[in-house]
């Protein structure tokens, strides 16, 4: 399975550097030195990892082959794809990939239908579940413990205890605000 672990930024001095904007929760495993990435677009690789290092909070990594700042600078806006097995599990035990959680049923405790899971957004604060409502509309999880109280992979279903508000139907919320 494929998956985009990062995506160049631009070029950081003269010597073929490249900022990169990760998009992995493990960038020593999948960023480290003579990892090869396919990319896309395709033509810009497969890139090799030569070396890597953090400065001023942002990764910088410099690939076999580009040795300048123009050659560095081509490759910005490149997505970097790593090949991981499907089965591949992360370390820690509450802990998920964004491809297991992608397409899991939402319910709530009482088994209420909320919709399915079609995006995992991160963000600073924290991740969102974008979730599918069977109407076509889609809503905002927190993906945070006090909201999402059960991932079941074999099951595949998030079980969520929204606070009010949270899912409640955008009509019932309007005509209750019209109400005196």
């Amino acid at each position: 399975m494929q998956l985009v672990v990062a995506r160049i930024g631009r070029a950081h001095g003269i010597k073929g550097e490249v900022t990169v904007e990760v998009r992995t929760d493990e960038p020593e495993l999948r960023l480290g030195p003579g990892a090869v990435l396919a990319t896309d677009p395709a033509g810009a690789g497969p890139l090799t990892i030569e070396t890597g290092r953090v400065h001023s909070g942002r990764l910088l990594l410099r690939f076999e082959g580009v040795s300048d700042r123009s050659g560095a600078e081509a490759l910005r806006n490149t997505l970097l794809i790593a090949e991981i097995d499907p089965e591949e599990l992360p370390e820690g035990e509450d802990e998920y990939y964004d491809h297991q959680l992608m397409d899991l049923d939402v319910v709530t405790a009482d088994g209420t239908e909320v919709g399915r899971i079609t995006e995992i957004s991160h963000l600073p604060s924290q991740d969102l579940f974008i979730v599918e409502r069977p109407d076509g509309s889609e809503v905002m999880i927190p993906f945070v413990e006090d909201i999402v109280t059960e991932i079941d992979i074999e099951e595949q279903k998030a079980v969520i205890n929204p606070p009010p508000g949270l899912i409640d139907d955008r009509a019932e919320i309007a005509s209750s605000r019209e109400e005196p």
